[in-house]
């Protein structure tokens, strides 16, 4: 957890939040580890909730783009299902939608989402430089550390 203001070499030139259309009424905005930005995704959107049954994954393989559903910032479904794609070798874009908060961003980025579909009250809640300070996610990972000692 980060106490106090963050670092001034973290903050970007993109602090408030662009948003997008995803086709419903509200707008939502994308983070990537440049921060807030806009949606240049034009192909066709896979929506993918947390409780798929994994065994039905291999179908998505040729899928342009997935957006799997967080329903929860705690219902960690969504991570396990990217991480499967990955390992699957699917190589589209991959999106995590709805309640992931930004201490979860090097998590969403490790199981192998490409970015995080947030709304705007969030976004408001954790601006873009709590995002950046987190995209550093290759960084700081204890798998990697302990893979080094073996």
């Amino acid at each position: 957890m980060v106490r106090g203001p963050l670092p001034a070499a973290i903050v970007t030139e993109a602090q408030t939040p662009n948003t997008q259309d995803t086709g419903d009424t509200a707008m939502s905005v994308i983070v990537q580890d440049t921060g807030f930005t806009t949606d240049d995704f034009d192909g066709i959107w896979i929506d993918m909730p947390a409780d798929t049954d994994p065994a039905t994954l291999s179908q998505y393989g040729n899928a342009e783009g997935i957006r799997v559903t967080v329903a929860s910032f705690s219902d960690g479904r969504g991570f396990t299902l990217a991480r499967m794609l990955r390992l699957a070798g699917y190589k589209g874009r991959l999106r995590a939608e709805g309640h992931v908060i930004a201490d979860q961003y090097a998590m969403a980025r490790r199981a192998g989402f490409d970015e995080v579909e947030i709304s705007p009250d969030l976004a408001a809640r954790q601006p873009a430089q709590q995002w950046v300070f987190r995209a550093d996610w290759t960084a700081n990972d204890y798998q990697s550390r302990l893979r080094k000692r073996a």
